[in-house]
């Protein structure tokens, strides 16, 4: 596209390619109408070959004529990861789940050309009893989200800035650089309340004021795009699908602060985001959105790409620093903020992904749109990654205060299986398991705080009734051992031992003592660790202990792990229902069963491995654990 040289340029840009995208929300059967097939592109359903699914509809397209009857669009992600790859047909607004490539054929043959949707991809709802359904809005997981960060995914086509444009893009820029002084972005970003949805929480607007009230000169604008929780791809989702959002907020961020320059750390095992952010870059600047005289307005803002080696500590705001600047990844004291000596000890702005995501839906829409959603403390929406023991694996988003009952159960889809519920792990590694009867507890920063968990980044790892919190804490604290950077004691030393112990626990050889010694040596690291990675470690461990203390006390005392997981707590058995088949005889790798054709066969408990081959093996689920 040609360089748009001001913001009555940018309007006509808008009026010019709103109507395309419009025409995606007008729901019609008219057969007459050209339609837009989008199909995701992120992470999730490019591994299960939606480039071919892309690839496979415009060769059908074409070699039935029909190429001026729809057009294939990549998108974003839709969110309803487990039920991808998805398709979505505009302007009819059906959406059909768990695509192949095989299926592009019958899509364009029977949708495109004859106008019948194909039934058998469309999804069931259980809530319906397995009625099939097409639109998405009438599905239970969509129901009661909210999009407002990820607003364009799965609507518009990342790799597109006209369709950007189209729904609104770069207007909230426009408006702050010809209508706004800098104080009043400022002012409109504090009245929406909007926290850092990195984990911290801390008001967004706050920290902007914060750094423009420093003296002029070097400022910096950095993103945090180093997503490094188990599970969590919420940050990456964003920049796979609606870089420009982010690009656009930045240099919002950059002319309220007086800065010219932005960073977006990101770490190199995501790809597909580096490659969709390069490509808005170019095409941000090449249309006149970024770089020099922005808009004609005489404003200037560039933005480089930061690459991360996948150091979890990287994602705390000075250990980031210190790695742009080519330093070992490594906190500091916080002695003074970043907002005041941050990057190349100069003033630096510093939120995450999700944060900057918001930023333009504000502006364009007002603080009070804003804070409409969500509860006083917490307004607006926040995005999750739901994942576990749960039916509707996905990207959520939802209004805070909306309840985790209504989360799990309601757009979860519930516990597969027909399994209890047991707890959900929120915040990573950094933080806390929630119980059962916590679970009409709102999400939001001031509830999730008040029964010893947070909100993180936004990870949500639903649990049921076969895990077992001691081997939960022992999972989320290896995992933070493995990425301590080592700079203080309490994290370095204190969460190895705390990770002995739990080891300990499991295998059955912990007494009672040890469990006061566990809490006490997790409080202390929590109160003398250097950075929010040491002060959270030990979360996952506290919050288990204070709600599931009789599965650490079955442990230690009856040496029994009550979900069945914890392998030196286990004893195999052979029940009557053997058939006397010798197959977990012949596979037992310690030579421990024994027992005569057509008889029920004996473990030797001594000599078993407890590795789990025999019940592997048995076709009559005849060996059981206890």
């Amino acid at each position: 596209m040609s360089k748009i040289k001001s913001f009555d340029e940018l309007k006509k840009a808008v009026s010019e390619y709103k109507p395309s995208l419009q025409l995606r929300e007008h729901f019609t059967k008219d057969n007459l109408v050209k339609r837009d097939i989008l199909v995701c592109g992120g992470t999730g359903c490019s591994s299960s070959d939606s480039m071919d699914i892309i690839e496979n509809l415009k060769s059908e397209l074409e070699k039935s004529g029909l190429s001026n009857h729809a057009d294939v669009q990549l998108t974003g992600c839709f969110g309803f990861c487990a039920k991808g790859p998805i398709v979505k047909v505009y302007p009819d607004n059906v959406f059909y789940v768990q695509v192949k490539p095989e299926d592009a054929k019958e899509i364009v043959q029977e949708h495109i050309l004859n106008h019948r949707v194909v039934e058998r991809l469309l999804f069931e709802e259980p809530a319906l009893d397995h009625k099939k359904v097409e639109r998405h809005d009438e599905m239970s997981f969509y129901k009661k989200q909210c999009r407002v960060a990820l607003r364009n995914c799965g609507h518009i086509n990342p790799e597109n800035v006209n369709e950007y444009i189209g729904n609104d893009g770069y207007v909230a820029l426009g408006k702050c650089l010809t209508e706004m002084k800098p104080e009043d972005v400022i002012a409109e970003v504090k009245a929406s309340g909007l926290r850092g949805r990195g984990g911290a929480g801390f008001p967004t607007g706050v920290k902007w004021e914060s750094t423009a009230n420093t003296p002029p000169g070097n400022k910096y604008v950095v993103c945090n795009a180093d997503e490094g929780d188990p599970g969590a791809f919420m940050d990456r989702s964003v920049l796979e699908g609606d870089p420009h959002s982010v690009l656009e907020a930045m240099a919002i961020c950059g002319y309220a602060v007086g800065a010219d320059t932005g960073y977006i750390y990101i770490r190199a095992e995501y790809p597909l985001a580096i490659d969709r952010l390069k490509v808005a870059i170019s095409q941000a600047e090449e249309a006149g959105l970024l770089g020099e005289n922005i808009m004609g307005t005489g404003f200037n803002f560039n933005i480089e790409l930061k690459y991360g080696a996948g150091a979890f500590v990287c994602g705390e705001g000075t250990a980031l620093i210190h790695s742009i600047e080519g330093k070992r990844g490594e906190p500091r004291m916080k002695t003074y903020s970043s907002s005041k000596r941050g990057l190349w000890e100069s003033p630096t702005c510093l939120n995450n992904v999700e944060t900057f995501a918001n930023i333009p839906a504000i502006l364009n829409k007002g603080a009070s749109w804003f804070t409409s959603y969500g509860t006083e403390d917490s307004p607006g929406t926040k995005v999750f990654a739901l994942g576990g023991k749960i039916n509707n694996v996905g990207l959520v988003e939802v209004p805070m205060g909306t309840t985790l009952r209504e989360i799990v159960y309601e757009i979860g889809g519930g516990i597969p299986d027909g399994r209890e519920f047991k707890a959900v792990q929120t915040g990573g590694p950094s933080g806390g398991c929630i119980s059962s009867k916590n679970l009409d507890t709102p999400i939001d920063f001031k509830s999730l705080s008040s029964i010893g968990s947070m909100m993180g980044s936004g990870g949500m790892l639903v649990l049921d009734d076969s895990d077992c919190m001691v081997d939960i804490s022992k999972f989320f604290l290896e995992f933070t051992v493995d990425e301590s950077c080592g700079k203080c004691t309490p994290c370095r030393i204190g969460n190895k031992r705390l990770l002995e112990m739990l080891n300990k626990i499991t295998e059955g050889k912990a007494t009672e003592e040890d469990l006061v010694d566990l809490k006490e040596l997790a409080t202390t690291i929590k109160t003398t660790s250097l950075c929010g990675l040491g002060k959270c470690a030990p979360n996952p461990v506290l919050s288990t202990l204070d709600y599931f203390y009789d599965e650490y006390l079955a442990h230690v005392r009856d040496h029994k792990c009550p979900a069945g997981k914890c392998s030196a707590l286990l004893e195999y058995f052979i029940t009557d229902a053997c058939k006397g088949c010798t197959k977990c005889a012949r596979v037992c790798p310690a030579g421990c069963i024994t027992g005569n054709k057509k008889e029920q066969h004996i473990i030797d408990t001594e000599k078993c491995l407890k590795c789990g081959t025999c019940i592997e093996n048995c076709k009559f689920n005849a060996i059981i654990t206890r």
